[in-house]
């Protein structure tokens, strides 16, 4: 089993940043667009950038896609950040992308919660550990349900390949619980619903939090991690309050409309990247874009006037 690294620790207890990802105009993935995006976000400052997360559209990219573009975020980024290359579906998929995103040069492969609807609450545990016992890389577990029982999240947090445990679900006494129980463990625990939920989080015991908003402001991420990691909580408040807007037309058509609000903000800013492809929400509606416009507006003339 492959020891991890404290500098692979301290970069998943930052900010880990989501890039969107590009098509072109025939809806096929532009993997060099793309890896310029996660290269643009490594250098405004974030340590952890994950290739073909939700925010990249995992579920609608074809196994070969997600393959592609993780080898050129990789390749984009350029050693710069880390890169977690994202991972899932079936365990027999999600054991060759790790295969193959280890052997491009990814320091460590997230696994996404599995979407199997018969699917047993713990089993979906088993899954990650046996991606676990599989990597020759760190792994991170994706949490998006509270279903699993928290002895089963002991189980999963002692992994000795498990580096972290991305909790995406807002039952917060179950992540209390969870935190306590697995105090003996190396695994540190990250926020996973982004920079709104990261305060609380933090309060309890999390280390870092996920972002989405790096694609557009991730000057407002950096002063959230930097707020919450000198315990200072309005500072990080008063910065999430900068986006809420953002990031609540981000909950849309019961959050279908995540990734779309993200790519129609860089195309506000000049940067078209192609629509969401189905089933998520392809585009907002004129009156939707004409209100992220005048959101997307405010945020970039405080920024400028900062």
């Amino acid at each position: 089993m492959p020891s991890i690294s404290p500098q692979v620790t301290a970069a998943l207890s930052q900010i880990s940043g989501v890039p969107i990802t590009v098509y072109d105009s025939e809806g096929a993935v532009d993997a060099a667009r793309s890896a310029g995006i996660a290269a643009r976000i490594a250098s405004a400052g974030v340590r952890n950038v994950i290739a073909a997360g939700n925010t990249g559209e995992f579920f609608s990219l074809a196994f070969d896609e997600v393959r592609r573009l993780q080898a050129a975020v990789i390749e984009g980024v350029g050693g710069s950040a880390l890169v977690t290359a994202a991972v899932g579906r079936s365990l027999t998929e999600a054991k060759a992308l790790t295969s193959a995103a280890t052997a491009d040069g990814a320091g460590a492969v997230m696994v996404h919660w599995p979407a199997d609807p018969f699917a047993g609450p713990a089993q979906k545990i088993d899954y990650f550990l046996r991606i676990a016992d599989h990597a020759q890389i760190p792994v991170v577990a994706y949490l998006r349900s509270d279903e699993a029982a928290v002895a089963d999240l002991v189980r999963l947090a002692g992994h000795p390949n498990l580096v972290a445990i991305k909790y995406a679900t807002t039952n917060m006494m179950q992540f209390a619980e969870a935190i306590r129980a697995t105090r003996h463990c190396d695994a540190i625990w990250v926020c996973g619903l982004a920079e709104g939920w990261a305060p609380p989080f933090y309060a309890l015991g999390a280390r870092g939090f996920t972002s989405g908003l790096v694609n557009v402001f991730p000057e407002i991420s950096l002063a959230v991690y930097a707020a919450l990691e000198a315990g200072d909580y309005p500072k990080a408040r008063a910065e999430i309050d900068r986006i809420v807007g953002f990031e609540q037309m981000r909950t849309l058509y019961n959050n279908g409309a995540n990734v779309t609000v993200v790519k129609e903000a860089l195309a506000l800013l000049g940067e078209a990247t192609g629509p969401v492809r189905l089933p998520g929400v392809p585009r907002l509606t004129t009156d939707e874009r004409a209100r992220l416009a005048q959101i997307v507006g405010n945020v970039s003339a405080k920024a400028l006037a900062s």
